[in-house]
């Protein structure tokens, strides 16, 4: 048997150990961007878990908000000392990213890209056996021409027009390596579609819309423009975040597509709203994107309209099979909350959640409107 056969089956072998090991009973589990959406949303739901017994979460700002089981530390991802923080765990869920400076990509890829792979490299070399990354449906390259939902073999080169999958996509080609490399560390990949809950509507105003942007503005839209390709796959931040915690207890590996059904489209939005549906072109609708971007008006780059029209839908049998998962919130279910969170300026005791406020417009007017995070 030649010494690379030999090194093959070593691997195989150990990797079946992995998978075949069932999850500790106490479990120590490290969730990093543990103040955002997603990561509040799975720091309750490790809480509620008779098999973990602590957690570690961590965020680049300092927060008092506090959860079952939990502690907190303020670590930056992408400068900070992480040795001591994967020290003694038995899963790492990495989660932190940064949408902001959109108008310096370099800051986003410091945060998003170089600072996962200070993660997952300091977890490795903690040998932390399980770690659960956030990637997303914005990894995926542009979707079939017929329209037809795609697995998680579809490629995920991203769409290279915007900052966000094209971080996504390199990490995807990053961490094809580090499993080669580390093949007793088992890693999942979630690929989730949109995710909201009612306490992330007033970041994710801010994070799309900008400080121009009123959050009453829903109650009085008069018309949704239906453009090709707008139809998006959407999913309740604890529904994905329940996701996440069975990639953890299960012994599970590789990608996952995670999220509700229907997609969400024009009609959807319009019922909902009371709006009338129309017929727009999609290259008006994005050049006054452009515009606003350019004159800092508004935070989000025109690239991730681009991506949107282009995203593919997903096909997450594979949740449901290896993970037994299904979603508790439908899609029009998750719109109604997140509306509501959106009118009444809702937020969650976190910083990057924090509910909409005077003080807090003038924060982000501040901040150059995409020029710092």
């Amino acid at each position: 048997m030649s010494e690379e056969t030999q090194r093959e089956e070593t691997q195989r072998v150990e990797t079946q150990r992995v998978e075949t090991q069932a999850a500790p009973s106490e479990l120590h589990v490290v969730v990093t961007g543990a103040t955002g959406n997603v990561g509040t949303a799975v720091v309750r739901a490790l809480g509620e878990q008779d098999a973990v017994k602590s957690i570690l979460g961590v965020a680049r700002r300092a927060t008092e908000w506090t959860a079952p089981k939990a502690r907190f530390d303020a670590v930056d991802v992408a400068t900070g000392e992480l040795d001591s923080t994967m020290h003694g765990a038995d899963a790492l869920i990495h989660l932190a990213w940064l949408f902001h400076p959109t108008h310096k990509p370099e800051k986003t890829w410091e945060n998003n890209v170089l600072g996962t792979i200070r993660t997952l490299t300091a977890a490795a070399d903690a040998q932390v056996p399980v770690i659960v990354v956030a990637s997303s449906v914005g990894a995926y390259s542009p979707g079939p021409e017929d329209g037809h939902a795609v697995d998680e073999s579809w490629p995920t080169h991203g769409w290279p027009g915007a900052a966000y999958p094209r971080e996504k996509a390199y990490l995807e080609r990053w961490l094809d390596v580090f499993e080669r490399e580390h093949p007793h560390i088992r890693v999942v990949r979630m690929r989730p579609g949109f995710i909201f809950q009612r306490g992330s509507a007033s970041a994710q105003r801010r994070i799309f819309g900008g400080p121009f942007v009123p959050g009453s503005l829903v109650r009085a839209i008069p018309v949704v423009p239906d453009m090709p390709g707008l139809s998006m796959q959407i999913l309740h931040a604890d529904d994905v975040a329940d996701a996440y915690v069975r990639a953890v207890l299960r012994p599970v590996r590789g990608p996952f597509n995670v999220a509700a059904e229907p997609p969400v489209d024009a009609h959807t939005l319009g019922d909902l709203l009371g709006a009338r549906v129309v017929p727009v072109r999609s290259g008006l609708v994005r050049s006054a994107a452009a515009a606003a971007w350019h004159t800092h008006l508004a935070p989000a780059e025109p690239g991730l309209f681009d991506t949107v029209l282009r995203l593919p839908l997903m096909d997450c049998a594979r949740a449901r099979s290896e993970l037994g998962w299904s979603p508790a919130h439908s899609p029009a279910e998750v719109l109604r909350e997140f509306v509501d969170g959106l009118r009444s300026g809702a937020g969650l005791p976190t910083p990057p959640l924090a509910p909409d406020s005077v003080r807090g417009r003038i924060q982000e007017l501040a901040t150059g409107v995409g020029a710092r995070p």
